[in-house]
């Protein structure tokens, strides 16, 4: 890591970093070949995801995002180099992090701060605070530092992954306004008491409206996820959402793509990456049916895994079963299967009580949400209790074996994102669909986040259409053209958008 610049900041918890350290970037290794590296990698990148590529061609010259201060919180890879890159040739400034402790490429995050123009001498990229393997001390640090412009004054959009800048934002002003923080002693998991402890020390240094003055230049918030989606919809039905959203995830060229495709080709890459374990005729369990279920059943069949599901909702269940899978509850087949994934968006799927029922070297891993789905908070309780022995394989990849059975599971990036932690997520191709949402929807908030109130909006359909178009090329596809004749039977214009809005594809 580089040194922190001198600060009259307290360091934070046990980071030894000053809580305002004032630095322009932190990442792991700025050394010249890992810059070039990750240059190397953005330039291939970049071919593969036409559709950041045409919006440069497109609005590159016109800077529609020109006074932007776009603050990112966002995996660090490769492709969230490209997108960068891309808002900055639009005319954004940005400053970023990375969503996942464990999720960042390093020599991505080297090759943006370094910039197109620059060098490992002289950086002149974007501040990135990232790097793999942070502690949650350290995450929530980064978050920090990415929202503080040099000047001290913050973004004016946020484009986040899962919602986390966005809470701090809204948390840090929610205590102000009551006047009380919560013990950090008082919270339900170690994330939260970190988040809690951060914004203590924030008072402490910076008084009782620090986070007053950041939020109120922000004019919207992109999101990219599920999660975040759901925390925003939160804060919408309770009137505390500050500023406008959109909903990128539910974006068509987002949730059907990323969502599916991604996953598909991500979750057993992860697998194999972490574990060498032969997929082919193995017993797996997905655990939840949405689009990133779906996505996962088909990466597992695809090396011929016998893929059962689990499911809480009739209509997925009866998808699955339509698709030959078998829909079982964990109870019943926790102590026959050997690889479970889940993907649910929910807490506590495995718990510790499924965990001391599998079978010996059970592969266990998360492609849904946060590090709860699996109770991954219980299981490291029981390794402090001396009930449960942790046994670092390598980085990211864990046997936690069980005295009293003498069994042992495999947990693969602790629970966390398994095709960020043991592998490098989506390919570019299937990103610049997602990406080229996140753009269009940081363009239409600079110029029009006024129109939308303190709501939570999709980008219209057009725009959906338009993202699948530019990614169409790539395959070499020709689309039919409708007559005016034609058009006018089934009530769409010759040019689209031709689906309505409640079409389910």
């Amino acid at each position: 890591m580089h040194a922190a610049t001198q600060s009259d900041s307290a360091p934070f918890l046990d980071t030894g970093l000053p809580l305002f350290a004032g630095v322009a970037h932190k990442v792991a290794d700025l050394s010249p070949a890992t810059v070039t590296f990750g240059r190397k990698e953005l330039e291939l990148a970049l071919v593969e995801m036409p559709g950041l590529a045409a919006l440069r061609e497109e609005f590159g010259a016109a800077q529609p995002l020109k006074g932007a201060k776009i603050m990112g919180s966002l995996h660090m890879t490769i492709q969230t180099g490209v997108l960068i890159e891309t808002l900055v040739a639009l005319g954004a400034e940005v400053q970023w992090v990375s969503c996942n402790i464990f999720s960042t490429q390093d020599h991505a995050a080297a090759a943006v701060v370094a910039g197109p123009e620059g060098s490992a001498a002289k950086p002149a990229g974007v501040p990135v605070y990232a790097w793999k393997g942070e502690t949650l001390a350290e995450y929530w640090w980064c978050t920090l530092q990415a929202l503080v412009w040099p000047d001290g004054s913050g973004p004016n959009l946020i484009l986040d992954d899962g919602g986390d800048a966005t809470l701090l934002v809204h948390l840090g002003r929610e205590y102000e306004v009551s006047g009380t923080i919560p013990d950090p002693s008082t919270a339900d998991s170690d994330e939260f008491k970190v988040v809690l402890s951060i914004l203590h020390a924030v008072r402490k240094e910076k008084g009782d409206r620090f986070w007053h003055a950041l939020a109120a230049p922000i004019r919207g918030v992109s999101e990219e996820t599920t999660t975040g989606v759901h925390r925003l919809y939160e804060r919408v039905e309770a009137g505390t959402l500050l500023f406008p959203a959109i909903n990128v995830n539910d974006s068509v060229t987002k949730s059907k793509f990323d969502n599916v495709y991604g996953c598909r080709h991500s979750l057993v890459d992860a697998i194999m990456r972490a574990t060498d374990v032969m997929i082919a005729g193995k017993k797996a369990l997905v655990l939840g049916f949405g689009d990133v279920g779906k996505g996962s059943v088909q990466s597992l069949r695809g090396q011929s895994a016998r893929v059962a599901v689990t499911e809480i909702d009739p209509i997925c269940a009866l998808q699955a079963c339509m698709m030959g899978l078998d829909v079982v509850t964990l109870e019943d087949a926790v102590e026959d299967t050997d690889i479970f994934v889940t993907a649910t968006g929910n807490k506590d799927i495995i718990r510790l009580e499924h965990m001391r029922r599998m079978k010996h070297n059970a592969i266990v891993c998360n492609i849904g949400h946060f590090d709860n789905e699996i109770e991954m908070a219980r299981l490291e309780a029981a390794v402090r209790e001396g009930n449960v022995e942790k046994i670092q394989i390598k980085p990211q990849v864990h046997e936690f074996k069980f005295h009293d059975t003498g069994r042992s599971i495999i947990i693969l990036a602790e629970g966390r994102l398994v095709n960020l932690g043991c592998a490098t997520g989506h390919p570019s191709f299937v990103m610049s669909a997602s990406f080229t949402n996140q753009v269009m929807a940081q363009m239409e908030l600079h110029a029009n986040a006024e129109q939308y109130g303190k709501s939570v909006t999709v980008l219209p359909k057009h725009l959906d259409e338009k993202v699948a178009r530019l990614h169409l090329d790539k395959f070499g596809a020709k689309l039919t053209q409708l007559s005016d004749e034609q058009a006018r039977y089934i009530g769409v214009p010759v040019q689209g958008p031709f689906k309505p809005d409640h079409y389910r594809y």
